[in-house]
C-alpha cells in the first residue's frame, strides 16, 4: 500500500472512530436528559446548535428567523426524547424534525403570502379569484379567536421572566438584541429564556392541540 493510500485509509478509520465516539456521547447525554438532566440539554444544544443553524439557513435567509427555527426544533426533538431510537444517530433525528418543521413554516408563509385580490392570468386573459361568501369565514374567526385566546391564558401561566419575553418577542415582535436592550440582559440568557419559554408552552399546549 502507498503512502498516500495509507494516509488516506488511517484518515478514514480516525473519522468513522470520531463519528462513532459522538454518537455514543449522544446517547449518554440524550439517556441523562430524558431523566431531567437540564447539563445534558445545553450540551446538545450547545453541540448543534451552530450546526443546526446553518443547515436551516440553507432553507430561510431570515437569519432571525432561523434562530427562531433552531429553537423550535430543540423544543420539538426534547419533548418528543421518548420517540427517538439509538438505532440512529441523534444527529439525523434532530436534523429530520428541524427540517421538517421548517418546511411546515414555509408552507404556512406562502399560504399567508398568496393573494387573493391579485389576478390571476389564464389562457383567456386575467380573472380575479373569487372566494364563496358562507358562514365558512366566520367559524375561522370563531376558531382564531379561541386559539388566540388559549395561547394567551398559557403565556399569562408562565413564570415572569419566560413571559416577558415571550410578549417581547411574539406579540410586539421585538428582536433579540431589542430584547436584550429592554431587559438589560445578556443576549445569550434571552435567547436561553426564549427557549425554556417556547418548551413550557409547548407542554401547556400540547393537549390543546386539537383546537389549533
Amino acid at each position: 500500500m502507498s503512502d498516500s493510500n495509507a494516509t488516506n485509509s488511517q484518515t478514514s478509520d480516525s473519522t468513522r472512530e470520531n463519528a462513532s465516539e459522538s454518537s455514543l456521547e449522544d446517547d449518554v447525554l440524550v439517556k441523562k436528559a430524558k431523566g431531567g438532566d437540564e447539563k445534558a440539554y445545553k450540551k446538545l444544544v450547545d453541540k448543534y446548535e451552530r450546526a443546526l443553524y446553518f443547515h436551516i439557513l440553507k432553507m430561510v435567509k431570515d437569519r432571525e428567523q432561523v434562530e427562531d427555527l433552531v429553537q423550535e426544533a430543540f423544543v420539538k426533538a426534547f419533548d418528543n426524547l421518548n420517540t427517538y431510537s439509538t438505532n440512529y444517530a441523534f444527529s439525523t433525528w434532530l436534523y429530520r424534525i428541524a427540517t421538517n418543521n421548517t418546511i411546515d413554516y414555509l408552507r404556512k408563509k406562502k399560504l399567508k403570502t398568496l393573494s387573493i385580490d391579485k389576478p390571476k392570468k389564464t389562457r383567456d386573459g386575467e380573472m380575479q379569484m373569487q372566494l364563496p361568501d358562507d358562514s365558512a369565514s366566520t367559524d375561522r374567526d370563531i376558531i382564531k379567536k379561541q386559539r388566540k385566546e388559549i395561547v394567551q391564558n398559557a403565556i399569562e401561566k408562565l413564570p415572569e421572566k419566560y413571559r416577558k419575553v415571550i410578549q417581547l418577542r411574539h406579540m410586539e415582535e421585538k428582536s433579540y438584541k431589542e430584547i436584550s436592550d429592554i431587559l438589560d440582559k445578556p443576549l445569550g440568557t434571552v435567547k436561553a429564556h426564549i427557549f425554556r419559554a417556547r418548551e413550557l408552552l409547548y407542554k401547556a399546549l400540547k393537549d390543546k392541540r386539537g383546537r389549533f
